[in-house]
């Protein structure tokens, strides 16, 4: 799930990091966006509409909506399309 070649874009892998998302243990790369992670990792629902419950995905990717708000470390309302992910970090759905 994870983009590898894009004609325009150049990914930088760094090192793989470790995080927990709700209680299980998941991968990713040092400094990239936590969602992008997250939907690499298979996670493609981050968070649900506050009036319909409804799912919400990786939408904008710049930070402008509010689908990709999750708890970082115990912060809410956290941009995760924006955030970089580091080792360690605790993220759960709000």
């Amino acid at each position: 799930m994870r983009i590898q070649n894009h004609p325009i874009l150049n990914f930088q892998h760094k090192n793989k990091v470790t995080f927990t998302f709700e209680g299980n243990k998941m991968e990713g790369y040092d400094d990239e966006p936590i969602a992008a992670a997250l939907v690499a990792a298979g996670i493609k629902v981050l968070s649900y509409s506050r009036k319909l419950r409804r799912p919400r995905g990786f939408f904008c990717a710049i930070g402008n909506c509010s689908s990709c708000l999750m708890k970082v470390n115990g912060i809410p309302n956290v941009r995760t399309c924006v955030t970089r992910l580091t080792e360690g970090m605790v993220i759960e759905r709000q």
